[in-house]
């Protein structure tokens, strides 16, 4: 009776230690886990970017081409050195508020040079050139109203289109190409490259 009684002594003992060490073993691995979570969590941060640009002419310098800033250029919407190379550029009146060329100007990079546009009388400075020659519903509409209109109006044809359209026996026609799309798609007689005279600061290229 007595050999019996120690022999479940021995695995009740055994048992104990067995529990123990599972427990151990689940705590240390939540203990290791936990680390790795919280590294995981703060890693963007240490990740951000740092290749910020206020100036324009910088940041055109080491993106190369792109049609709108992206969030790597963090200055003015339309900064001053835009607003006096457009006025120059573009041969704007001097008496022109600044506030207004400003609200009216949309700029880019191309080939690593600032690029700028003044909307002025609804120019489209925001949409790339329509080279096509297909007319669209509103043209042919315009046009059999309008038999033998010497000219289709840009509220019609839309004001990207590179042609000049008329109306010939009811149809619309293309009479001859004004405008000549850039390498980025931009209607070139629209956009002026703009220049500084002041020295852009050294800054990495953009990833």
């Amino acid at each position: 009776m007595m050999k019996k009684r120690n022999q479940s002594s021995k695995l009740v003992h055994s048992i104990g230690i067995s529990v123990v060490l599972i427990m151990t073993t689940l705590i240390l691995s939540q203990c290791t886990v936990a680390p790795t979570a919280t590294a995981t969590s703060t890693a963007p941060a240490a990740l951000q970017s740092t290749n910020n640009y206020t100036d324009p002419f910088a940041y055109c310098a080491a993106v190369g081409t792109i049609d709108t800033p992206g969030s790597d250029y963090t200055g003015p919407q339309t900064p001053m050195s835009i607003i006096d190379g457009l006025k120059q550029a573009a041969n704007l009146s001097a008496d022109m508020p600044n506030t207004i060329i400003e609200s009216g100007t949309f700029w880019r990079c191309m080939n690593g040079r600032v690029w700028a546009c003044f909307v002025g009388a609804n120019l489209p400075c925001s949409e790339k050139a329509d080279t096509s020659q297909t007319p669209t519903q509103p043209m042919t509409d315009f046009c059999q109203a309008n038999t033998a209109a010497d000219a289709i109006p840009a509220a019609v044809t839309g004001r990207a289109t590179v042609y000049e359209w008329r109306c010939t026996d009811g149809s619309p026609t293309v009479v001859k190409q004004l405008f000549q799309p850039d390498s980025q798609g931009f209607i070139s007689d629209f956009w002026y490259e703009i220049n500084t005279n002041a020295n852009a600061p050294n800054a990495p290229a953009l990833p």
